[in-house]
């Protein structure tokens, strides 16, 4: 009977995570419509930026390069027994008629060595205009960062004064037994991408070793810990120790490609949305750009991908040359941003095929430009699907095989 409780207040807790970052999410997009008031304190939250680059640029200026944060890491192991637990949870039940689907949520953010936080903060801030840095299919290894650091705008959100920060559906808080969950602020993407082969497993190791060591870990072997692992490479070579936690995620590639059976499910694990690479278009940029969109279906971008991504070649094959259809190969750096905004805003609809993983970041940029997608992917499940009605976004999922038809939403 425990056993069925304490499954059954997990999945609500996942739930209410869920609930929580469908807001948090769709803020980072909007958050541009509705300017924060700048923080008076030593911890900032990132104002109405929507670029990575230039919010971390005041974040990392505001705040100390190791600050003092309030936590209570050392806590002894006994305040987090079974029967303490027990007891607090029962206070809860009786004192709470909604709990666990009670809000807000109650989150304990570990207070980590800067060496897994904000020293890779200030690594990429110091090495992200070198743009020879790129990946073996030729993308900037910065420009991935960006669209994958859902990690620094959740956690600055986190950490920031509770009368600046956007999520109010989440209280941190400062006590480990007071938690309904724990987040893990190490930046696995950036540590991936930015240090050498060695050291990054080296680091690897070493957050693995600190996260584990934690009471509240020992506790609960990890299953009510939020870990950030929202590129399908980071934290590979030690995530098997860790596939009870919670992962954030782009998608879930149940093809086996990049995470091994048995370490993501729905039921378990949230998917979140990539940072969009483009500028967003507000309603009055929509208002302009709406009656001149004259392209009919557009993509830009590499033509040529692995695993799923292999649809892309025959896409083109397809569309190439057709009436009111634009694709072109893509391009780096800031002209290819701009060439990729460009058309988006100047058509209709916006074709989405699978990327090496089911999910691709032109799905959002799509979105924030006001071009309705088209998704040409088997296997991908979009963030909140189950919540979210992605019919309200307008958009056509076209997939290929047998057990899914076409969408349209």
């Amino acid at each position: 009977m425990a056993g069925k409780q304490q499954i059954s207040r997990s999945k609500s807790r996942i739930i209410l995570v869920a609930l929580s970052l469908i807001g948090f999410s769709l803020l980072i997009f909007l958050s541009s419509l509705s300017p924060l008031r700048t923080p008076t304190t030593n911890l900032h939250l990132p104002t109405s930026h929507t670029s990575f680059v230039s919010s971390l640029e005041q974040f990392l200026t505001k705040t100390p390069s190791s600050p003092s944060l309030p936590d209570d890491t050392s806590t002894d192991v006994n305040k987090l027994d079974d029967a303490t637990v027990f007891n607090s949870e029962t206070y809860r039940l009786n004192s709470d008629p909604y709990y666990p689907l009670s809000l807000p949520l109650r989150v304990y953010v570990y207070n980590m060595p800067s060496k897994f936080t904000y020293d890779l903060l200030w690594l990429f801030r110091n090495t992200y205009r070198d743009t020879s840095n790129l990946t073996s299919n030729g993308s900037p290894v910065h420009r991935l960062i960006e669209q994958h650091s859902i990690d620094y705008w959740l956690w600055a959100d986190l950490i920031a004064p509770e009368s600046e920060r956007l999520l109010k559906t989440v209280v941190r808080v400062h006590r480990q037994e007071d938690a309904d969950l724990f987040y893990i602020p190490f930046f696995t993407t950036i540590s991936f991408f930015l240090l050498e082969k060695q050291q990054c497993k080296a680091l690897y190791r070493e957050a693995l070793k600190w996260i584990t060591d934690q009471p509240a870990w020992k506790r609960s072997g990890g299953r009510d810990h939020i870990m950030p692992v929202h590129h399908p490479w980071s934290f590979k070579s030690v995530r098997r120790y860790v596939k009870k936690a919670i992962w954030l995620l782009p998608d879930m590639d149940s093809t086996g490609n990049w995470y091994k059976p048995g370490q993501v499910y729905l039921e378990k694990d949230l998917i979140l949305p990539y940072v969009a690479n483009v500028d967003f278009c507000d309603a009055r940029c929509l208002s302009e750009i709406n009656p001149k969109r004259s392209t009919l279906l557009f993509f830009r971008g590499r033509l040529k991908r692995n695993a799923g991504g292999k649809i892309r070649s025959k896409l083109v094959d397809q569309l190439s040359g057709s009436d009111g259809v634009i694709i072109e190969e893509g391009t780096s750096g800031e002209g290819g941003k701009e060439a990729a905004q460009n058309g988006m805003r100047k058509s209709i609809f916006c074709l989405n095929p699978a990327g090496d993983t089911p999910s691709s970041a032109r799905l959002f940029d799509a979105i924030v430009s006001g071009c309705i997608p088209v998704i040409v992917s088997d296997e991908l499940e979009l963030p909140f699907e189950g919540i979210l009605d992605y019919r309200k976004v307008m958009c056509i999922h076209i997939h290929g095989t047998p057990r899914k038809s076409l969408i349209t939403c």
